[in-house]
């Protein structure tokens, strides 16, 4: 939680920097945005917590003492098994009321104190909105309280949005004179010049090209900002953002959207067809009644009706494709809004059932892994969160976009974790490793040693492995120091891998380029020191641990562990 607020603090820290917020202001804004986090931060406690607990009860060997008395795993997950289940309860009715009151208060906060005090939010190098009226920027800010400014672009915006922003003033330096608490900004400008293009209102002026520049050693601007100044932080006149709805709201309005939709499908499907002058078109002309024309419908009009009749239809298809070019865009925003809504009303039930379906990913798996603590369980709590997260983050945007339907989208991340839940809760109950695939190498390296004639002998048990190698402690201490070399850089070439798509997407090629060379960067270290510890423990360079080295490459997890066991044994 402490993170994940610390990070929000950081995401906002524009909107409250330099804005001289109380303390009370600063802790209700906390209050109201830590609710929104808990549906990042739910999901990742439980799974971590169920691998930590789990784990340090497999590597105290609690799981035998259980066992040995006749308590199965189902038995000791039973009672946090209850406890999961009324928590997913109780996170829906969050979710579903908690929540959107405090997306609620946080984004009307926010709106709030994005107006407070701009003459304290200059910034420099970026256009600063100073009320409705100023746009200011300031290559740098120097002096006490950054009052010196070099490098000032002002331009004055116009009431008419529509009219551009026709006067630019520029300066060499500047600097803020009124105090911290006054209600007028008083900004003195030196060096500088005046550019005024505003056009005349009479249509004849305007072709003469209006153009005032004044050059100006000082120049005094005071711009008002009592009205600006004078913000209710608690006012709250935004309350339609579908964050803000419980599951009642969202299926109102979900179902009120729809509605506005298919009423503007069918308005428009009407101009359309009166566009097309079907309803007309027979009052032109008088119809003989049992005749058949077979010819081309052009020939019966002279020369010059048919080109009038062509050129009028180019234009009428012309116009009509752009006309639905543009309603398709208004539908298709319509549309992705209408999705929004749907998402997040299936996201509230999704979060709920993943807690859940986490918790026997989690819980199986440390029993599995035998390990507790904050060391491994960390990190591969960490590596099944973000493959959760960015699953249903890819969903998501999909589903926005209206390639994905909103409730596959909310449930996809949750439907993919399922299979591995069942997966790991079933190893863990039969007792059983992680991966074993000796019922499927085994009579593949007999066929292979029988066609090809090896003279390998294959190791077929667990137990013939243990008793028929013997292998010195350095060569045990060099592999599993490599092994831990291994799993940090292929862990940071496949996280940077996947980072790289979303970096992508959300328009940071340049980021998105870095990660990819340090992913490529530490798979190339991954790949040299596979290898060495590969061949450090086999001592053979034969076929098959060349085939079996190339498959590690793909699947070194898989291989990992069970090459640790094997080392161990």
């Amino acid at each position: 939680m402490l993170i994940f607020v610390l990070q929000a603090i950081w995401l906002y820290i524009k909107e409250l920097a330099g804005k001289d917020l109380d303390l009370v202001t600063v802790l209700k804004f906390l209050m109201y945005i830590t609710p929104t986090l808990i549906p990042l931060i739910l999901p990742l406690t439980i799974l971590l917590a169920s691998i930590m607990v789990f784990g340090n009860f497999a590597e105290n060997y609690e799981f035998a003492a259980m066992k040995s008395t006749g308590i199965s795993l189902q038995r000791a997950m039973s009672g946090l098994g209850i406890f999961i289940v009324g928590l997913s309860v109780l996170t829906f009715f969050f979710s579903n009321n908690v929540i959107p009151w405090a997306e609620y208060n946080s984004y009307n906060l926010r709106k709030n104190i994005a107006k407070v005090k701009p003459a304290m939010a200059i910034a420099e190098g970026q256009f600063n909105d100073i009320g409705e009226t100023f746009n200011i920027k300031v290559e740098e800010k120097s002096g006490e309280n950054g009052k010196l400014l070099k490098g000032v672009t002002i331009h004055k915006k116009n009431n008419n949005r529509f009219a551009g922003n026709n006067v630019t003033i520029i300066a060499k330096r500047g600097e803020l004179a009124s105090e911290e608490d006054s209600n007028v900004l008083k900004l003195i400008l030196y060096d500088g010049y005046y550019y005024d293009d505003t056009p005349p209102k009479k249509m004849s002026d305007r072709k003469k090209n209006p153009f005032v520049k004044s050059e100006f050693k000082k120049h005094i601007m005071n711009i008002d900002l009592s009205e600006l100044n004078n913000i209710d932080l608690d006012e709250k006149n935004i309350d339609n953002k579908y964050t803000m709805l419980n599951v009642a709201e969202l299926n109102y309005t979900i179902d009120s959207l729809k509605t506005q939709r298919n009423n503007v499908v069918k308005e428009f499907s009407k101009s359309l067809y009166s566009r097309t002058n079907l309803e007309t078109l027979n009052l032109t002309i008088n119809p003989k009644k049992d005749s058949i024309y077979n010819g081309e419908i052009l020939d019966i009009f002279e020369t010059k009706r048919k080109i009038q009749l062509l050129d009028y239809a180019i234009n009428t298809t012309s116009s009509t494709k752009q006309i639905i070019k543009a309603k398709a865009d208004n539908l298709k925003a319509s549309s992705s809004w209408i999705f929004k809504h749907g998402i997040q009303l299936h996201k509230k039930f999704a979060l709920a059932v993943a807690c859940i379906i986490l918790f026997f990913v989690g819980a199986p798996l440390g029993a599995l892994i035998r390990k507790g603590g904050l060391g491994l369980p960390m990190v591969i709590a960490i590596v099944l969160f973000l493959t959760y997260h960015f699953i249903g983050l890819f969903a998501e945007n999909s589903a926005k976009n209206g390639n994905l339907h909103p409730a596959l989208s909310a449930w996809f991340s949750t439907l993919i974790m399922l299979p591995l839940s069942i997966f790991l809760t079933k190893r863990a109950t039969q007792d059983r490793g992680l991966f074993e695939f000796d019922h499927i190498t085994v009579p593949i390296k007999n066929w292979y040693n029988k066609k090809f004639g090896s003279s390998t002998k294959i190791i077929e048990t667990e137990e013939q492995l243990t008793t028929s190698i013997q292998l010195p402690e350095s060569v045990k201490t060099s592999y599993t120091l490599l092994s831990k070399i291994n799993m940090v850089s292929f862990s940071i070439a496949l996280v940077l891998f996947i980072l790289y798509f979303v970096f992508k997407n959300n328009k940071l090629p340049q980021v998105a380029l870095a990660g990819i060379q340090i992913s490529a960067i530490s798979y190339i270290v991954f790949l040299f020191n596979y290898i060495k510890s590969y061949f450090t423990f086999t001592k053979k360079i034969t076929k098959e641990n060349i085939l079996f080295t190339i498959i590690g490459l793909v699947f070194y997890p898989i291989t990992h562990f069970s090459r640790r066991q094997k080392i161990k044994s």
